[in-house]
């Protein structure tokens, strides 16, 4: 007969832990088994790198916005019943305003802390939106989307829209004069649909506009639904960064094979918490030190009035853009309106402008040929087409959202609006494609740079004359691991058309798709520069180059 020892407790050399956080983490252990999880997981590592910041700055900036937002939530009334304002803000006392915008005009000026708690949570939004765009930009320019990330670009893609939606779901909580004619403009979005517009739109203001229903769902799914799934896919987002690992940058000793980096604990922790408390203080001293929606100053909503100059959010402009650079085209169909100045521009043009963002790994993908793994970066100098695409869709986005501030650039500028609406319409066919010409000659012409670099040497900036009255200047050589980054990348060729017929002459299966794809990789690889040749590195060296 045998008896079973039970698990002691303790180290595994038979010690008993003496620290508070060592007993914690010994009975945890006795009873979930985490040690060993633990132990492999915490020691993870991660690479370093400045741009790897902009995530975590999405993340901080989300759990700021959860902070403040819960104590908002204690305060505000999500009500459109009518009541009198009697107040600590004079101005507005004896008015008639939503219980919605009474509670917002109450945390500002009578609830202790309420009007630092705003801002924060105003100036926690637009820093969250701003981190995820630019940590989008930095995915995008640098391949960080290719296989196998690709459903975690889309999960990124879900965040962005989700973002979208949350900003403008709390942005229009208040009720007051801005927010106000921010949702007019959205339920006239609404009715441009043909034939079901109309009924969208009763369902979501619970009748006609404005309704008394609308703040009351806003809040739900302004506390609740949309933070419940921003939650949710940062998780899955995280698990999968976790699980496929980080990408890094191309260096010596880095392959798509092993990570290069600082283990999670303690090292990484530690930064992350300073980092957290760093983004922290930037959002509160924004918000101590600069004013963000002062609705106290526009009023209540009220249908008839609207704002003069009244502009969105920053991630907003763009839709706005769109809808004020938009001729006038309107025209009835089978006895229903079709008010295309307001459904090209505000659904149509977005929707092919997000469709082709979330779906672009795969066409990229579909185009190259390119199925393998891939975990080092591209420096965007080295896929030209794929940085000029971006930079024109940015080019695109930004004349939209200049045009959004078309009528204050006219009154502070002293120009014609109508000049600055018919300019705006050029500059955004013209200016993608002049961004995407002008920016793929620029990739071209740093890579030969760093061709030369790497056969000829960095530039000393030290002029030295010769005998013979020549003057030059000396090129100092670059280290191995400068010539290794400069070098650490595919050239890519276009794809050769399969042959078009067997010996029988029946077609190739395909051939019309196969054909169509090697035109897009003549466009896309069309043009490359090619790395220096062993032969070439070592005539350079011969000639006295370095």
């Amino acid at each position: 007969m045998t008896a079973t020892t039970p698990h002691a407790a303790g180290f595994g050399d038979g010690t008993a832990p003496s620290t508070p956080a060592g007993k914690a983490a010994d009975y945890l252990d006795q009873r979930l088994g985490i040690a060993g999880a633990a132990k492999k997981n915490l020691r993870k590592i991660f690479p370093d790198h400045w741009s790897f910041m902009l995530g975590e700055i999405a993340l901080y900036s989300f759990i700021v916005l959860l902070l403040s937002g819960v104590f908002l939530t204690l305060f505000f009334t999500p009500s459109m019943n009518e009541v009198t304002y009697n107040g600590s803000y004079t101005p507005l006392d004896g008015i008639k305003m939503s219980e919605a915008y009474a509670s917002t005009v109450n945390i500002s000026f009578d609830v202790r802390g309420g009007l630092l708690m705003r801002q924060i949570h105003h100036w926690a939004a637009l820093v969250f939106v701003m981190a995820i765009t630019v940590h989008m930009l930095r995915i995008f320019f640098t391949g960080a989307f290719r296989k196998p990330r690709e459903l975690n670009w889309l999960i990124g893609f879900g965040l962005f829209v989700m973002a979208l939606l949350e900003g403008f779901a709390g942005y229009s909580l208040p009720d007051d004069l801005l927010s106000g004619t921010g949702l007019r403009i959205a339920e006239g979005v609404v009715l441009s649909i043909p034939i079901i517009g109309t009924y969208v739109s009763f369902f979501l203001f619970g009748g006609e506009f404005p309704g008394h229903d609308l703040v009351p769902r806003l809040f739900t799914i302004h506390i609740l639904l949309v933070p419940g799934l921003i939650l949710a896919l940062i998780t899955v987002h995280l698990i999968l960064v976790f699980y496929q690992k980080h990408t890094q940058w191309a260096g010596p000793g880095r392959t798509n094979e092993n990570v290069v980096g600082l283990p999670l604990l303690p090292v990484y922790i530690a930064k992350a918490g300073g980092f957290f408390f760093l983004v922290f203080g930037i959002i509160s001293l924004l918000a101590g030190l600069v004013s963000i929606n002062p609705i106290w100053t526009y009023g209540p909503y009220v249908p008839n009035e609207m704002t003069a100059g009244s502009q969105p959010d920053w991630y907003i402009g763009f839709l706005e853009g769109s809808l004020r650079m938009m001729p006038n085209v309107e025209f009835n169909f089978i006895g229903h309106t079709l008010s295309l100045n307001v459904l090209i521009p505000a659904l149509i043009v977005p929707g092919i402008l997000f469709t082709g963002l979330a779906v672009y790994p795969f066409i990229e993908a579909w185009v190259t040929g390119d199925r393998r793994e891939h975990h080092i970066l591209d420096r965007p100098r080295n896929v030209p087409t794929r940085t000029g695409i971006g930079v024109a869709g940015c080019t695109f986005y930004g004349v939209l959202w200049v045009v959004g501030g078309n009528d204050l650039i006219a009154t502070h500028f002293h120009l014609s609006l109508e000049s600055i609406t018919w300019a705006g319409r050029v500059v955004v066919f013209v200016g993608p494609a002049f961004a995407f010409w002008i920016t793929r000659r620029i990739c071209y012409g740093l890579q030969r740079a760093d061709r030369e670099k790497v056969l000829h040497g960095r530039e000393a900036g030290v002029i030295v004359r010769s005998p013979e009255g020549e003057f030059s200047e000396v090129h100092a050589p670059i280290s191995d691991g400068d010539r290794y980054r400069l070098t650490a990348h595919d050239v890519h060729r276009p794809l050769s058309i399969a042959q078009a017929a067997d010996a029988n002459g029946i077609p190739a299966p395909r051939l019309r798709r196969a054909k169509l794809r090697a035109r897009f990789t003549r466009w896309y690889f069309g043009t490359r520069v090619e790395k220096p040749s062993t032969e070439e590195y070592r005539e350079s060296i011969t000639s006295g180059h370095h």
